[in-house]
């Protein structure tokens, strides 16, 4: 498991695509993320949680917040 700003990131191992698969697992929406090794899992993640925060300002809504957002 991999944290991000207090949101926590599962991730298994996908040998369809011979990559790790994560999901962030401690809000009910839907982030996912992709990476070969544990240094791009983790760029990855934040990438996809910033990009979240974004999404949410854009839509005038607040984020599921396990920190700040």
């Amino acid at each position: 498991m991999i944290e991000y700003k207090g949101y926590l990131g599962n991730v298994v191992f996908d040998p369809e695509i011979d990559a790790f698969h994560g999901t962030v697992i401690n809000i009910n929406d839907v982030i996912t993320f992709y990476g070969s090794s544990v240094t791009e899992l983790r760029e990855e993640m934040q990438k996809s949680i910033e990009e979240y925060f974004a999404f949410c300002q854009e839509q005038g809504r607040e984020c599921e917040r396990w920190s700040q957002c």
